[in-house]
């Protein structure tokens, strides 16, 4: 029961979140309406809309850690659009009616009961614990949160009496709670019967296609590492040892060389092996953070170049490893191919998305090619529904800009 009602509770504090989110977007729309009344708030229709369905897909990515996730039913952007074809779009697609009626189910009952579900357990804590601390009060503040009189120990024993209420109110009714305050999502947010996901589903399919492609490569290419190096320094240090020993029962003089020879072999596969687990995870990303990592990697690059990282907050490790990587290959790329005399990283982060922007002043003409660092990029970045947008005329400069989903 108390695991169903700490999860109840991430769960309520979660969906408050999207609630407020809705609730702003609600006040937007009234004054955005109001404003299209007289013709003034027309313009702004096509950015209201998106930001409508930007908290939609924000409550849809919620509710998919609870539960089957839920598709976004829309395919392009409307924030491009004139605001008549926008409100024409919109007027043609069942997605946004059922957004608008989810956004005002969520932003009334979704906002009291997540501040219901977030106010029972603080009650609790409260009040359960008034006997210890109500002496620290001044003389006026002689009620409970019932408004009970507490100027007795009857009062005291009954405000932690009403703690124990609270309490049980959130072990029972929270998930219970929890679950009535996703129900508009679950049933105004999946699309709907008569929306084509093919295109979708297909987009996926190929996406997941792409990381199994890129996780097999990536097994080949340490499976390569660890049986054209490190495996045979081992044997060379087997075979070394070996003969060592046979030197010491003919010869102890002529066993140090030998010895000599298998310690130098030992340590050439170390630092095999230590360059093998740096391609699976690097150290330095643990020990330094993506920002440290960068900059580590800027500083041994032969081309002269600058990092500039934003406000990143807690990123998924996966999409911090895949951010090094991207980096980590585009600068190779950037010392061996582009002639470049100088080069620029930036990093910033907007919402739940990480943008990854790299940058070089060479000749370009960069393009992907079967077994290219740019398709192995690719890969990576779409094993994470990312986005890879390559930029490199013929002359320069080369841009990679590299958005990732930063939702874990």
């Amino acid at each position: 029961m108390m695991r169903n009602a700490v999860e109840a509770l991430d769960r309520l504090a979660g969906g408050l979140g999207t609630a407020v989110l809705a609730l702003a977007t609600v006040a937007c729309w009234v004054i955005v309406g109001t404003a299209s009344l007289f013709w003034i708030g027309l313009p702004l229709l096509p950015s209201v809309m998106a930001m409508t369905r930007v908290v939609a897909d924000k409550e849809r990515v919620r509710l998919g850690r609870w539960g089957e996730q839920a598709l976004s039913p829309y395919e392009t952007s409307i924030e491009d659009l004139t605001w008549q074809d926008a409100v024409r779009a919109a007027r043609r697609d069942p997605a946004t009616w059922r957004d608008l009626r989810w956004l005002c189910l969520h932003a009334t009952s979704g906002l009291v009961l997540g501040l219901l579900g977030i106010a029972f357990p603080v009650m609790a804590v409260r009040d359960l614990s008034f006997p210890l601390w109500y002496g620290l009060l001044p003389e006026t503040e002689t009620t409970s949160t019932m408004y009970l009189p507490v100027d007795s120990w009857t009062g005291i024993a009954g405000t932690a009496l009403i703690g124990l209420v609270w309490a049980l109110l959130s072990l029972t009714i929270g998930p219970g709670m929890a679950r009535l305050q996703a129900l508009p999502g679950r049933r105004l947010l999946p699309p709907h019967p008569s929306v084509d996901l093919s295109h979708r589903i297909a987009q996926l399919t190929a996406t997941r296609a792409g990381a199994l492609q890129a996780h097999a490569a990536e097994l080949r290419r340490i499976e390569r590492s660890l049986h054209d190096g490190a495996q045979n320094r081992l044997v060379a240090v087997v075979v070394l040892v070996a003969a060592a020993k046979r030197a010491l029962e003919r010869d102890p003089a002529t066993a140090g060389p030998v010895l000599d020879r298998a310690q130098e072999a030992a340590e050439t596969a170390l630092t095999e092996l230590r360059g093998v687990v740096r391609g699976i995870l690097p150290p330095i990303l643990q020990d330094r953070g993506l920002a440290g990592s960068l900059a580590a990697l800027a500083s041994d690059c032969p081309v002269p170049c600058k990092v500039s990282v934003g406000e990143l907050g807690a990123l998924p490790l996966s999409v911090e490893t895949t951010a090094y990587f991207t980096v980590a290959e585009a600068l190779t790329n950037v010392a061996k191919h582009s002639g470049a005399t100088h080069a620029r990283v930036a990093l910033h982060r907007r919402g739940d998305t990480l943008r990854v922007e790299i940058e070089d002043d060479g000749h370009g003409g960069a393009a992907e090619r079967d077994g290219s660092g740019l398709t192995g990029i690719r890969r990576r970045v779409a094993a994470h529904d990312g986005v890879l947008t390559l930029d490199s005329p013929a002359g320069g400069p080369t841009r990679i800009e590299v958005e990732l989903p930063c939702v874990s």
